[in-house]
């Protein structure tokens, strides 16, 4: 079936249709790794400060706390071990969001479910990790730029306002906002906790009894 996501942390209905693509069915627990032979990947995308990595760390903890098998990947570490070469331009961005794609492909082809935290400021990067991704959501964390901004703990805004940072997304270079994603996380009005509780919920529902869907 197309999954149609109505999910919202600040409980509104958005729906976020995607009819380009089947998704897995949840009813039939396709999303979950339990027994299954292929892994899921949830692919977080939104600005930098925004929290995908607090989130994406928690979920992925939880799910391998439930037993499942889950990585972590995220794009500052591909970075800082995969990709020192890389500059911000829109190609070397793409190269380095290819090597995730390719990294979470081999590991969900071993029923390893995947967590990515990445920018990927453009959507024709996520329309290409959707395509090479069997089972693949794209989760956007939603934060007005002056929150992100405000949170800055590494002082990069900072920086790119003063010119010190070339291409920094979201003052300098673009970032294209997901025009349909499966899931949206407000993370201004909502905690980690509960952005993290939502992901699974959407994607790795528990059956009554504690166990993950199958």
């Amino acid at each position: 079936m197309t999954y149609l996501s109505t999910f919202e942390m600040s409980g509104k209905i958005v729906p976020a249709a995607r009819s380009d693509k089947e998704l897995p069915d949840q009813d039939s627990g396709s999303w979950s790794d339990g027994s299954e032979s292929i892994g899921t990947t949830l692919w977080f995308t939104g600005l930098s400060g925004a929290g995908k990595s607090t989130i994406a760390s928690g979920v992925a903890g939880q799910l391998r706390e439930r037993g499942l098998r889950a990585e972590w990947l995220d794009g500052d570490e591909l970075r800082r071990i995969f990709g020192q070469s890389l500059g911000f331009s829109r190609e070397d961005r793409f190269q380095n969001i290819s090597r995730a794609v390719y990294i979470a492909g081999l590991l969900n082809r071993h029923g390893v479910n995947v967590v990515v935290s990445m920018i990927t400021p453009y959507a024709e990067m996520r329309d290409y990790a959707r395509s090479e991704l069997p089972r693949f959501a794209e989760i956007y964390v939603d934060c007005p730029l002056a929150v992100c901004e405000a949170r800055d703990v590494k002082g990069l805004y900072g920086k790119a306002r003063r010119g010190e940072i070339q291409a920094f997304t979201g003052i300098s270079d673009p970032y294209e906002a997901p025009a349909q994603p499966d899931l949206v996380l407000r993370t201004a009005e909502n905690d980690a906790e509960d952005c993290v509780r939502l992901v699974l919920e959407t994607f790795f529902p528990l059956r009554t009894g504690g166990m993950p869907e199958r």
